[in-house]
């Protein structure tokens, strides 16, 4: 059954009563990683296992995206800043319990590599940092159960960022 969720703002990425933060490094740039999070939302089932439909729906302004297991998610972009930031809110899940929840990325130049020179415009980053916060609210039951999954929902994104770092530096390289 699909419910409809608590509208929300981009506030609720740090006020939400759950926030789930996850960090990972990408070996592409900030404007590659965020056209494949933002204009090629149709790729994400390509590099994230979870995701087996992505679409962008509203000309653009939402997204319809399906997960393992029948989860669906109907959502509005919050936020589309190219190369610094991505950010929706879910509208309507068949997900139980869930009341609000939002999801941002925030992609910050990564360094070279260990040791070596800051980031600067005659030294620029080879990769990124991605921050992925999952923003969420629902009654205890459901934020205990968030709690459980953070391990699983951790692994997912480093590996999906992983797989995405590497499709987008293979096809600069091809």
């Amino acid at each position: 059954m699909t419910r409809r969720l608590r509208p929300v703002g981009l506030g609720f990425a740090e006020d939400a009563p759950t926030r789930l933060v996850f960090t990972a490094r990408a070996s592409a740039a900030p404007d590659a990683v965020y056209r494949a999070l933002a204009e090629e939302v149709t790729g994400w089932p390509s590099w994230f296992r979870a995701v087996t439909l992505a679409r962008p729906t509203g000309g653009g302004g939402g997204r319809e995206v399906r997960l393992m297991g029948g989860v669906r998610f109907q959502e509005t972009v919050m936020a589309a800043d190219p190369g610094l930031r991505y950010a929706y809110r879910v509208d309507e899940t068949n997900v139980p319990g869930v009341r609000a929840l939002l999801e941002e990325w925030l992609l910050t130049p990564a360094d070279r590599s260990p040791g070596t020179a800051p980031v600067t415009a005659t030294a620029p980053a080879t990769g990124t940092l991605v921050r992925w916060t999952f923003a969420a609210d629902g009654p205890p039951a459901f934020r205990l159960a968030l709690a459980a999954a953070r391990p699983g929902l951790g692994h997912s994104f480093r590996t999906a960022v992983r797989t995405l770092g590497a499709r987008l530096a293979a096809r600069t390289r091809g």
